[in-house]
């Protein structure tokens, strides 16, 4: 537990409204909510300082009320941090996270194509992961999404 206690006491120390909010579940797994007005600056810190140099993946929920994006991020000795932000459902505006990392890309054009939020800074000239002719507007992934006669059937993996 203390590396991942000297992460969050770091983490704490250079964003003071971080305070108290760490779950450490156990001595590789930190879980954090955080304001979504800082999440670039604290992810380009533990990119840059805490040596967290991999996105795992970027989750996103629709919980009814909100969205609820996890950015998992993980360092060479296998801790992992999952950052939690969330925004509106209508008119949700997320950051992209490709300028710290470049991987981000598919996970965002999944955000924007299966959920409907804005990713803002991401390229919208690609569909993904959603087949060409999927209609617009249609976000597979929110709770209310009924198909409809227009709905190509989703591809069998």
């Amino acid at each position: 537990m203390e590396q991942a206690n000297a992460i969050v006491a770091r983490l704490e120390e250079r964003f003071p409204a971080l305070v108290g909010g760490a779950n450490i579940a156990n001595e590789r797994r930190i879980f954090w909510s955080v304001p979504l007005t800082s999440l670039m600056d604290i992810l380009r810190y533990c990119n840059d300082e805490l040596s967290f140099t991999q996105l795992c993946t970027i989750t996103g929920l629709d919980n009814g009320e909100m969205f609820e994006f996890l950015y998992h991020i993980s360092r060479d000795d296998g801790i992992v941090l999952t950052l939690k932000v969330k925004t509106p459902r209508d008119g949700g505006v997320v950051p992209s996270v490709v300028p710290i990392y470049n991987g981000a890309i598919f996970y965002e054009l999944e955000l924007e194509g299966l959920l409907g939020v804005e990713v803002e800074g991401l390229p919208d000239d690609r569909q993904y992961p959603l087949p060409d002719n999927w209609p617009k507007g249609q976000y597979p992934l929110r709770k209310d999404w009924k198909p409809n006669a227009e709905t190509p059937p989703l591809p069998n993996p």
